[in-house]
Parts: structure tokens; sequence; C-alpha cells
């Protein structure tokens, strides 16, 4: 969808906007929201982040996802001039004017970052906000000296983009995520967080995330500070032993260096279900298994090794974990 066509769709009579759900877990789905509930959500994004009219915005991500169209209703409903650039893993580039606000995945992060003109950039961006993705040891590492304010977002199509944000860098940085105003979150029997937000959406939320919540109690501004542990549909079942995907993932990491890789799990006769950790490329690019597994209990150690030609993504950046389970279950 170009921004023409978005505009067209935002300026019609319909209350409501069709948009497509990343498919992180399955099929995307196309689902109508509110225009009413979308301004709602930029107008508490932009407080909070102090924008003003005639402050710049980056578009850099896909029109047809959350992401990407909020980020033109924000533009709307506060009056910044919004860039718009070509979605792609550079999205820097190009050089801009002074950026106010820029949204990105992590691997557009990951990619400006490697690039000395476009880091430069990057740390120029007054607030930057990561979302759509899990960041990483080594990519948090890297943003922790920047100037400007650079922010970790949670949140999903069905509220409208973020809800909760945690600062990455200087000395506010923190591991749990803040509700915005408005915003509140609790954890379900099954451990899994709940958003009552009713300015977005009809009723609480009950989501697939599970969650800490945080001992601070929540204040009359603030709601409850809370972490995301993964999701409750990416864990492996392994000889009654819950274990945690994404926990898995960011134990691998420092042993994987640059190597793309990711988590999924296969059926097995005895444990119920086993751990396969899916590599692109060469196997024998990998460190020896004792190198490579020395950070993992024996329980979360790999029980197959898949090398593959590239890792299924879903086209928002997100590991797209139903075509990894089927990719595994094919090969084994």
């Amino acid at each position: 969808m170009t921004q023409e066509e978005f505009l067209r769709e935002w300026n019609s009579p319909s209350p409501y906007v069709r948009v497509k759900t990343s498919g992180s877990t399955g099929t995307p789905k196309n689902m109508l929201v509110e225009k009413r509930r979308m301004l709602a959500s930029a107008r508490m994004t932009c407080d909070f982040l102090g924008l003003q009219p005639g402050d710049t915005a980056l578009l850099c991500m896909s029109l047809d996802y959350i992401a990407g169209k909020m980020m033109v209703v924000r533009a709307l409903e506060r009056g910044l001039r919004l860039i718009s650039v070509e979605p792609s893993g550079h999205p820097l580039q190009t050089p801009t004017p002074s950026l106010s606000f820029a949204a990105m995945v992590p691997m557009q992060v990951w990619n400006s970052l490697q690039v000395p003109d476009q880091r430069e950039r990057l740390r120029q961006v007054r607030h930057l906000l990561i979302g759509g993705g899990a960041i990483s040891e080594p990519l948090a590492e890297a943003l922790k000296d920047f100037p400007n304010y650079v922010w970790s977002s949670y949140g999903m199509t069905e509220t409208l983009s973020h809800i909760a944000l945690r600062q990455l860098n200087g000395p506010c940085r923190s591991s749990w995520y803040t509700p915005l105003p408005g915003v509140a979150v609790e954890l379900n029997d099954d451990g899994c967080l709940v958003i009552k937000a009713p300015h977005l959406c009809d009723g609480p939320l009950v989501t697939n995330d599970i969650g800490e919540l945080s001992a601070s109690a929540a204040s009359q501004e603030k709601g409850r500070p809370f972490r995301f542990l993964g999701r409750r549909d990416n864990v492996v079942c392994s000889g009654g032993i819950k274990l945690q995907m994404e926990a898995i993932e960011e134990k691998l990491r420092p042993a994987m260096g640059s190597i793309p890789f990711m988590i999924t799990k296969v059926k097995d006769d005895k444990f119920g279900e086993a751990v396969v950790l899916l590599v692109e490329g060469s196997k024998g690019a990998l460190p020896h298994e004792e190198q490579l597994f020395a950070a993992l209990t024996k329980y979360e150690r790999p029980k197959h090794i898949i090398p593959v030609s590239r890792l299924p993504m879903t086209e928002t950046g997100k590991p797209a974990r139903a075509v990894a389970a089927r990719l595994a279950e094919e090969w084994v």
C-alpha cells in the first residue's frame, strides 16, 4: 500500500481502516480497526514523547501493517512533518533532515549501526523507537550510550501499535516496560499479560505473552511495570519440562555471533517434544557443540541442528514460528 492509498482510505466515510496482523504464529489476518481509536493511540504516543507540530518523523515501514499506518496517523494528529523512505534494511542510507522521531524494527537499527554515516544519523534521532521484535543483548549494548532517547516498545496490531515502552539508554535504562497513560496490565492464571486500555480496545485484551509484573505498585499516572518473557505458544514441553524458545535464543546469542538462528520444536517419541536449532547456512560454520551449548541446561540443549538457506521470517521481520516448526518436522 502506498501513502496515497492509505490517505484515501483514511479520508473515506468509513469509520474503519483495514490492517494485517504480522503472521508471526501463523497466516497473517485482516482486521478492521476504528479510526478514532487510532487517533487516541497517536495522541498517547505524541503526548508521552512531547512531539510538537512541525517536528519531523520518519516513515520507513510498510503501510500494510499497523506500525507504518500509525506513523502516518501520528503525523496527521500532531501536525508532524513526515519524511517517507522506501521500507528497507537501511532506512537511513539517504541523508534526511534532523529527525525528532523514528520507529524501526531491530534489523533496521542493527544494519544502520554497521555503517558509520548511518550510525551517526541514528544517534541524532531525538526519539528512536524500536518495535516488532526482541532486542538482543548486543543491540542493547550498542545503543546504551546514545545521546538521545532510545525506546523498546511492547504492543501488537490489536492494541494499535505500542502500549508500553522501556528506555534502552542513559540513566533510566531498564528491562521493565512501563505502560503509557491510560493503560493497565495484569496477569491471568496462565501467567499471560492482560491489557486494559479502554481508549484502544473494547474490554480486556488477553494475550498469549507470558509476563512478569514488577513489585512496584502502579502510580496514578502510570501502570505497573512488567517484563515480557515469551509467547505461550513458543513453549517446548520436553520430558515434562517447559522451555521458552525466546529464553534459549537469548542464552545462545553470544555463542552464535553473527550467524542467524532460531529455536523451534518437533514431536519426540520419548520426550513429547524436542528442542531444535535452525541455522542459516552450513553447520560447519558453528562452534563445537560443547562450546555452542555451554550456557544451556541439559534440558535446553537442541536435539537436532537443521541448516536452512534462509530463516523463515514474516514481512515485518519477526520469526515465522509456524513455518519454522513445519520445516523442522519435514527435516526430522
